[in-house]
């Protein structure tokens, strides 16, 4: 079925004889957008039935001290995922920056409530799946939005399944028969994300013309950005996506 639906959520691309529009097509990467804005707009909905309300309530309940120690928390338990990528993306600086990381937060840090590291000078990284597979030279596919992860690609999709089954957290968390602490787990970093979310997204939506095709833009600057870091290259400079919505570098 969902074979079917992206068969039927292609959209046509222009003439060939259209240059400039061939370019804008290839650019923008989108032929699946009729598909893509349907479940767009589920996921909107959705997000204002729930996902918003809960970040909205967990920053009026959580002070900003309280949010910053979940934060660290998280981000400490994604440390065997970064260390993993670090080392596939042959980057062993890196790889010892993340172990010194999660040892000295988790030992000294009260399991990674306190981001020590940090203050001594070891600064957080992200890494995941989608960009060592950039990194190994997978191209990223078409753009594609997933129910209730929002803006991703083939490649990052399939990036997000090998975490999900290769995070020796959640293993752990199987192996030990306490579920309940992972689906835990993984709804707290949405509700995180979300609440960090809101100032910018709201200014997005408010500013946009056209609130998909700023998102797709963004999300699209964004990964580039950090698979350009991963490569050890700078992003691209000024990349302007007023034609998605009056939204520049600096508004994201």
């Amino acid at each position: 079925m969902f074979a079917l639906a992206l068969v039927a959520g292609c959209a046509t691309p222009p003439p060939a004889d259209d240059k400039e529009a061939m370019v804008e097509w290839e650019q923008v990467n989108d032929p699946l957008e009729p598909m893509n804005r349907t479940v767009f707009a589920f996921n909107q909905a959705v997000d204002k039935a729930l996902l918003k309300p809960l970040a909205q309530a967990y920053r009026e309940a959580v002070p900003p001290y309280g949010r910053d120690r979940v934060r660290d928390f998280l981000n400490n338990l994604r440390s065997p995922i970064i260390l993993a990528n670090d080392i596939l993306q042959g980057a062993p600086d890196r790889a010892v920056q993340t172990l010194m990381r999660f040892a000295f937060n988790t030992g000294f840090g009260i399991g990674g409530l306190f981001d020590l590291a940090g203050a001594s000078g070891i600064p957080y990284h992200d890494e995941d799946f989608g960009q060592t597979f950039a990194v190994w030279g997978i191209g990223e596919g078409p753009y594609l939005v997933l129910p209730i992860i929002g803006p991703s690609n083939p490649r990052d999709g399939v990036g997000l399944v090998a975490e999900w089954l290769g995070d020796p957290v959640n293993l752990y968390i199987d192996r030990v028969g306490e579920d309940w602490a992972m689906w835990t787990r993984s709804g707290l970093a949405g509700i995180d994300k979300r609440e960090s979310l809101l100032d910018t997204l709201d200014e997005v939506e408010r500013t946009s013309l056209d609130y998909y095709s700023a998102i797709r833009a963004l999300y699209r600057q964004r990964r580039d950005a950090e698979i350009k870091n991963s490569l050890g290259e700078k992003p691209t400079p000024g990349m302007n996506v007023s034609s998605a919505g009056g939204l520049s570098n600096e508004s994201h």
